[in-house]
């Protein structure tokens, strides 16, 4: 098994339901992504924005952030769920690079002959 890796999905949902059906319909979609088998960390909802363009007539759109760890195939088949869903008017998978630990000062070696001086300049 792979290991999960961190995912940000944005979502603009059709802003013509309320508030609260919108914010049943990401319940779902984090319900979705659970039985996919994907760990869902946050869902932040943005709320209604004004969109750049027009899409399908619609001029604003419900802005919400899906946080989640998940493998890729995951995120495929929840991105082939969101296509299908009438109320999603777009949306976008991100995968969040993972921040390595540096090593410490103390373990880098200077590089070799780094504190002679070869040839001094006057």
């Amino acid at each position: 098994m792979s290991p999960l890796r961190p995912y940000e999905i944005l979502v603009i949902i059709d802003p013509r339901p309320t508030d609260e059906e919108a914010a049943a319909l990401l319940t779902q979609l984090g319900d979705n992504l659970k039985s996919l088998g994907a760990e869902v960390s946050r869902i932040d909802n943005w709320g209604k924005r004004r969109l750049a363009y027009d899409i399908r007539k619609q001029r604003e759109g419900t802005y919400a952030v899906v946080e989640v760890s998940a493998e890729p195939a995951m995120v495929k088949e929840f991105e082939r769920q969101l296509r299908l869903n009438e109320n999603v008017l777009r949306f976008l998978s991100t995968q969040v690079p993972v921040r390595r630990r540096a090593r410490s000062a103390k373990t880098q070696e200077p590089p070799p002959g780094g504190d002679k001086v070869l040839e001094e300049v006057s």
